[in-house]
């Protein structure tokens, strides 16, 4: 009876599993967000759908919630490169302190007014749903098919990776206040954050180059590595949770050391870890739908919509404006990132927080954030591309080698193989001849199906398949020179000059009659409107729009030159 039992769970659980995944595939590509079919696909398959599976453990979804945020924050870390700090760390943390706390508030006073609730459970659920998703933020900037300015994606992520203690320190302390079981007193809360915040920055600190000297150390194959970090990555999270510090923000720490370090992760170990997190993403908002009652959303989803609308009209942009200001943000940026604030599988799991500790009115909660995660989903997540375009924060498409492999276990470098277009600037030229950069080796040409050595090779021809080795920073370089994907219309980055290149000169090739000092480069040219320029900067002199496609640290290396129609000149 018990096998028989087991292999009916199994079943049911892979069916609902494959459904998602199908689905998902499927609606992704018509702009449909992944996880939103997850949850929906969660929500038919309970009590209120078609399976009738009847699941009430809220203690396991917090578990497996909890975990599943624990591995999805350190893919984020994984992913987020220290350089990108320096133009969205201060931003960031505004956004991830104030910000938050002032859209709980603006949410508290629409929640009372839309529910009549009293002021504590106002703000409670106000400060269940301010914090953005890393989640859905991750998932969805990945899969959005669109590049955005280093500015606005980084300041997104690191928000949406660093936020999460704001929200939790505020439902546990709204919690213990409606409960009776927490004092109002300013010294022991303030205290409290202190300790919350300061312990989870020691250990992500500490344990996180513990956790990159060990994988280090530890000589096991691709796979294994990123079942390691993920376990390394859950081991912090948890400890530091148990010391009373934030797990979240630990755990996001770590996977910025682990993804810095001086040896940090290969390719194919990240591509690895993306599988863990979405598997993760995907197990806990089925788990997360399965939880929630369609038929209990129908009475409340009016005023639920509403306090959406005042969510992502009002409070959320209000609070971007208000804290980018003092950083110079361009107000499409502003209004990029203000809609970009996704809702996702953290208000649900915070919602949990009140179910579990028995607060009044808590299910009316539950069942907001659950319409609200929904409608920000649908919303939102369905038009990120759509407004980074509208809104001048989406980046020229960055061409990608055909293949991409680590040459050897330690990551330093790649092998990367590229097929030569036809009209390509550099067919003709001889293989064996190219100027490439000192740590890059052309060592095969693939012709009609035979490898050549470059001497053999000699001229390239269209349809050439060209097998570089190279350390991974500079494959970028070469997607520049050789990756296919490009766009190439005519409003398109076509030049690509060096950053030190005279703005004189290149005035003089594509812009004829227009002027400019003699010493002046192109880097000096966007470093005059842009005081801390990013990726993705851009500063318009005579018809030449000039784009900053490449930094090294605070330095542009690479500018792009887009021709565009006759205007005036933009300084």
């Amino acid at each position: 009876m018990f096998i028989e039992l087991t292999n009916k769970w199994l079943l049911v659980g892979a069916l609902v599993a494959l459904v998602g995944l199908v689905l998902g595939a499927w609606s992704s590509r018509r702009g449909v967000p992944f996880l939103l079919v997850f949850l929906v696909v969660g929500m038919l398959a309970g009590e209120d759908g078609p399976a009738g599976i009847e699941f009430d453990n809220l203690q396991l979804s917090f578990i497996v919630g909890n975990l599943a945020l624990a591995v999805i924050l350190l893919d984020g870390g994984l992913r987020t490169h220290v350089a990108s700090f320096r133009a969205a760390l201060r931003p960031a943390l505004m956004l991830a302190t104030v910000g938050v706390a002032l859209t709980a508030v603006l949410l508290a006073l629409a929640a009372r007014w839309l529910f009549d609730l009293p002021w504590l459970l106002a703000l409670l659920m106000g400060a269940v749903v301010a914090s953005t998703d890393a989640a859905a933020v991750f998932a969805l900037l990945k899969s959005g098919g669109v590049r955005l300015n280093e500015r606005a994606a980084t300041t997104l992520e690191v928000e949406s990776g660093i936020n999460d203690p704001m929200a939790v320190f505020m439902t546990v302390t709204l919690i213990g206040l409606i409960t009776g079981s927490m004092q109002p007193s300013a010294l022991p809360l303030a205290l409290m954050f202190v300790q919350q915040i300061g312990l989870g920055l020691v250990f992500g600190a500490v344990f996180g180059v513990a956790l990159a000297w060990l994988l280090r150390a530890v000589q096991v194959n691709q796979g294994l590595l990123a079942l390691l970090i993920a376990a390394g990555g859950v081991v912090i999270f948890a400890a530091c949770n148990m010391a009373g510090g934030s797990g979240f923000l630990a755990v996001y720490l770590a996977g910025v050391i682990v993804g810095n370090w001086r040896a940090p992760p290969s390719a194919a170990a990240l591509q690895a870890m993306d599988g863990l997190a979405w598997l993760a993403q995907a197990g806990m908002f089925l788990l997360l739908g399965l939880l929630a009652t369609p038929s209990a959303l129908v009475p409340i989803l009016l005023p639920a919509l509403a306090l959406a609308g005042a969510l992502m009209f009002v409070a959320r942009p209000l609070a971007c404006a208000l804290c980018l200001l003092p950083f110079r943000f361009r107000p499409q940026e502003t209004v990029f990132i203000s809609w970009v604030g996704l809702r996702g599988a953290v208000p649900i799991v915070l919602a949990l927080f009140p179910l579990l500790a028995g607060v009044p009115q808590s299910s009316l909660i539950f069942n907001v954030v659950l319409v609200v995660v929904l409608a920000s989903l649908l919303a939102q997540g369905m038009t990120i591309a759509l407004a980074a375009r509208q809104l001048g924060v989406a980046l020229h498409p960055r061409p990608e080698p055909a293949l991409r492999t680590p040459l050897d276990p330690s990551g330093r470098r790649e092998m990367v193989m590229f097929v030569l277009p036809a009209e390509h600037p550099w067919l003709g030229a001889r293989a064996d001849g190219l100027q490439l950069t000192p740590d890059t080796e052309l060592f095969a040409v693939g012709r009609a199906g035979h490898a050549l050595t470059t001497a053999v090779a000699a001229a390239l021809r269209a349809d050439d398949a060209l097998w570089f080795t190279s350390p991974p920073a500079q494959v970028d370089r070469l997607c520049d020179l050789f990756g296919s994907g490009a766009d190439h219309s005519p409003q398109t980055l076509h030049f690509v000059f060096d950053a030190a290149a005279s703005l004189a000169d290149v005035l003089a090739l594509y812009a004829p009659g227009a002027t400019a000092a003699p010493d002046a480069s192109l880097a000096d040219a966007i470093c005059r409107v842009h005081r801390a320029p990013v990726e993705g900067d851009s500063v318009r002199v005579d018809r030449i729009r000039l784009t900053v496609v490449a930094m090294d640290g605070a330095t542009i290396r690479r500018v792009a030159a887009t021709i565009e129609p006759a205007g005036p000149a933009q300084h």
